[in-house]
């Protein structure tokens, strides 16, 4: 069956929108994938059984792609966006969805944005007209960047107050140092109090551009009907452009170089700490990244993994321990997560590394490879039971992979994983010198070196 990577670029002749069948998956429905002249792409699923529709607008825009007196800047216009358009006022944008009984919302992450709405099928035109009108013509009043300046300024302030987030972001300065990648998504006190309206309005008008941008939908539609109602909603913005190509794929960075690894101490009086080991892992890309999520799950995945039984099950050291990973273009991380109290973090590190290096120099068991794997494949599964995953399923799928596969085909690409792998990349991977992020009452002393 052909992905969506198949068809990328074609505009079709005199500029006309070309419409191709990317998938059609007995767990769900049909998926069909439209370009349009402008290069913007849409992507539906329909699931007659659903009587709902989740929505959603994606821009290959995130915090990497920002400068550093720009950083947060991303996060900041995607507050803006619900401000108000020329047609509409903040009210009227959110009081048209609350009552359908809508929801809308919207979040910023490294490497993309997406808004979205979650209707009623009967109301997917009125979403469809609310979210094109405030992506493609948000006025961006002065008066609201002072707002939501203000907003964004207390959303940070919180997050510090939230040891058991701020201390992953501690771990991606770590391992990334200066590189967008280490920054916070939100940016700082320090570059979002002097940040203009002009600068945010410029990176508005060059980033937010039609080939950059997958609408997708997913639930009880039909598909010429959205892109119907998608052109029409665009008809006379700036996604309503000369005809181009979709964008490609985010290509790799050859600057992203890690830092040497080290320890990154936040004090604070905290009754417990929150401490993360991590090191670099593998981009998105990665044949070995099906590998990768059967040794995460052995690892940290869940109550049956090496970490939560070792740490919490036999010796009650931390109510909370997990491992994850995170995959962009061209790189990736692996961690791992323990909060305990103070008193028993060197402990929790020791077992930690312990764990870490016995499964980097003798692999994993053949029952553990197949727990992993069922617990992936039900995983997979699970996350597509309701119209927003699916949704997203089709606009990553399309921004980030340049290609659909098929949920058999996913669930195949599991099982297809052998002991050898997960091994020869556990033999890799944990073997990598580790940095270490600590939120808690400790000074930068007390963890001279990681590794």
């Amino acid at each position: 069956m052909s992905g969506a990577g198949g068809v990328r670029g074609a505009s079709g002749p005199a500029g006309r929108a070309v419409t191709r069948v990317v998938d059609s998956d007995p767990l769900g429905g049909t998926v069909r994938r439209t370009v349009l002249p402008s290069g913007l792409r849409v992507l539906t699923e329909a699931i007659p059984t659903m009587r709902s529709v989740s929505f959603g607008i994606w821009v290959a825009v995130g915090s990497r792609d920002e400068t550093g007196p720009q950083a947060g800047v991303s996060h900041f216009l995607e507050h803006l966006l619900f401000k108000g358009t020329r047609k509409r006022s903040a009210l009227d944008i959110s009081a048209a969805i609350e009552a359908v009984g809508g929801e809308t919302n919207a979040f910023t992450t490294k490497e993309y944005t997406c808004y979205y709405a979650r209707v009623l099928d009967q109301d997917l035109p009125l979403a469809i007209d609310v979210m094109c009108d405030l992506v493609a013509d948000s006025v961006l009043a002065a008066a609201d960047v002072e707002t939501e300046r203000g907003v964004i300024l207390e959303e940070i302030a919180m997050h510090d107050d939230e040891p058991g987030d701020e201390v992953h972001d501690l771990l991606a300065r770590a391992v990334y140092g200066d590189h967008p990648l280490g920054r916070l998504i939100s940016g700082t006190e320090e570059t979002i109090s002097p940040m203009s309206r002009r600068q945010i309005q410029s990176f508005y008008r060059r980033r937010y551009t039609a080939p950059s941008i997958v609408i997708a939908a997913a639930g009880n539609l039909e598909h010429t009907e959205v892109v119907k109602l998608v052109r029409q909603a665009l008809h006379g913005t700036v996604l309503d452009g000369e005809p181009a190509a979709p964008a490609p794929l985010r290509p790799a960075d050859t600057r992203v170089r890690t830092s040497r690894p080290g320890s990154v101490v936040e004090h604070k009086e905290t009754e417990q700490a929150h401490v993360v080991l991590g090191c670099p892992g593998i981009g998105r890309l990665d044949d070995r990244r099906f590998a990768l999520g059967v040794l995460n799950n052995v690892l940290g995945g869940g109550m049956s993994s090496r970490l939560f039984q070792e740490i919490r099950e036999r010796r009650g050291l931390a109510y909370s321990v997990y491992s994850y990973s995170s995959q962009y273009a061209d790189t990736g991380l692996f961690a791992v997560y323990a909060g305990c109290a103070p008193g028993k973090v060197d402990e929790v590190l020791e077992l930690v590394r312990a764990e870490l290096a016995e499964v980097a120099a003798h692999g994993v068991t053949d029952a553990e490879l197949a727990r992993g794997k069922g617990m992936a494949k039900g995983s997979y599964v699970l996350n597509l039971e309701d119209t927003g995953s699916r949704m997203s399923r089709l606009a990553k799928g399309e921004l980030l992979f340049g290609d659909l596969l098929p949920v058999d085909e996913l669930l195949a690409r599991v099982d297809a994983v052998s002991a050898d792998e997960v091994n020869a990349l556990a033999a890799d991977l944990l073997a990598r010198p580790m940095s270490l992020a600590v939120v808690g009452p400790f000074g930068p002393d007390d963890f001279p070196a990681a590794g």
